[in-house]
Formats: C-alpha cells, structure tokens, sequence
C-alpha cells in the first residue's frame, strides 16, 4: 500500500512540475510539440531513475558516513552531470539510434532542476533505496504526463484563433496554471 501512494501521489497530488514547480523550464521550452515532449518524458524518466539511484547512494555510503552532509547539493549535481555525460556516452557506443533520438535532450536533462529536485527530496523524505527508485520513477512519470498533456494543449492552441497580445508565451502560461489548478483537484486522493 506505501508503493500505491508514492506512486499516486507523485504523479497526480505533489507533480513535480505542476505543483512543486520544479523543470519548469524543459516544461516550457520543450513543450511546444507533441513528439519532442514525448521524447524528453522518456529521458527525464531515465535519468532521474537512474541519478536518484546513485546519489541515494552517494548520501547513505559517502556523504552521511564521512558527516558531509552539507556537501550534498554540490555533490548530487555532480553526480548527475558526470551520470548525463557517461550515459550519452554509452548511448553512443552501443545504441547510435537511441542517442540519436535522445541526444538534444540529455544535455538538457543536466541542467533540469527536477533531477536535482527528486534526489534531493528522496533524501529528505528518508526513503530507503526501494522506496526512492518508486519516488523517482511515479515523479518522472507525472513530468511526463504534464508535458506530454501541456504539448497536446499547445499544439491546439497553435490552430485556434487567439488575440495576438495572448499568442506564444502569455498563453502557455495562462494554460499551464489551469493544468496546474486540474491537478490540484487531486490533493487529498491519497
């Protein structure tokens, strides 16, 4: 049952993007097509899962033990730059069509504060590795949902005939706090 709501209440009650307001920035300039937000949904999923993993790790086996908790921050950007830089790597070498699709988007995911955001707050919540790897992963999914959901409401908005003072970002904003007030219709779900 405590796998449940972690998992429901990072997608729809605490959503990292919508509610918590982190990756604020791929939700706003990545969103702008469908298949683009699609594909940074799929690399946002593997990299916080994966960077959650290690920096989980890094606190519990380094971090804590040596009493350098207040490194943490500095530490888990590290982690997650040098995990980004060997996965685009290995993305290279072993699967050129794979890097291919997820190349423009990696170098994004280094700088999107929700990574940093999940670890930091899996830490915080004192989630063990399991538990941690769950959060990650239901927080990933609710990114990707909102972007994927804000890219389909953009594309949209793109056809309809809209005042020219609301065109582009006046807009998306506007639109992205309804989406916004949506989710929070799921607060006390869980």
């Amino acid at each position: 049952m405590e796998y449940f709501v972690i998992i429901i209440g990072s997608i729809f009650v605490s959503n990292i993007v919508l509610t918590q307001f982190l990756g604020i920035c791929p939700f706003l300039g990545v969103s702008g097509k469908l298949s683009t937000s699609i594909g940074m949904g799929g690399a946002v999923l593997f990299v916080i899962t994966i960077a959650t993993m290690f920096t989980w790790l890094m606190q519990h086996y380094v971090l804590n033990p040596l009493g350098l908790e207040f490194m943490q921050t500095i530490v888990f950007i590290l982690v997650i730059a040098a995990l980004v830089q060997m996965v685009e790597i290995i993305l290279k070498k072993i699967s050129p069509s794979l890097f291919q699709a997820l190349g423009v988007f990696l170098p994004l995911i280094t700088t999107n504060c929700a990574v940093l955001g999940v670890a930091i707050l899996t830490v915080q919540k004192d989630f063990n590795l399991l538990e941690g790897v769950v959060f990650a992963m239901s927080n990933a999914i609710g990114f990707t949902l909102a972007i994927v959901l804000f890219a389909g409401i953009r594309e949209h908005l793109d056809i309809m005939d809209i005042p020219k003072q609301m065109k582009g970002m006046p807009i998306a904003l506007l639109t992205a706090g309804i989406l916004a007030l949506a989710f929070m219709g799921f607060t006390g779900l869980v």
